[in-house]
């Protein structure tokens, strides 16, 4: 299996953010191969990227629930 063959969606952000820093400690060993070293840095920023939209929309999740006027907490609907 190489590091392309796994779809993305499947992954839970804690499992994606955990592959990136397993990727990163083998970067930083410098002992790989180029064409390993090139695989590797392509799926980091596809983790990377996978994360940050996953952030994204937790914050835009977030964001929907505001404060109101007496104290009390309103959800806005998302439309």
């Amino acid at each position: 299996m190489t590091t392309h063959d796994i779809n993305l969606e499947n992954l839970s952000f804690e499992t994606a953010y955990e592959q990136i820093g397993a990727i990163v400690d083998q970067l930083e060993s410098g002992e790989l191969p180029l064409e390993q070293t090139l695989a590797l840095y392509e799926r980091g920023r596809q983790l990377i990227k996978y994360c940050e939209g996953r952030l994204d929309a937790a914050e835009l999740r977030i964001s929907q629930v505001s404060g109101d006027s007496d104290g009390g907490f309103r959800v806005d609907s998302l439309k």
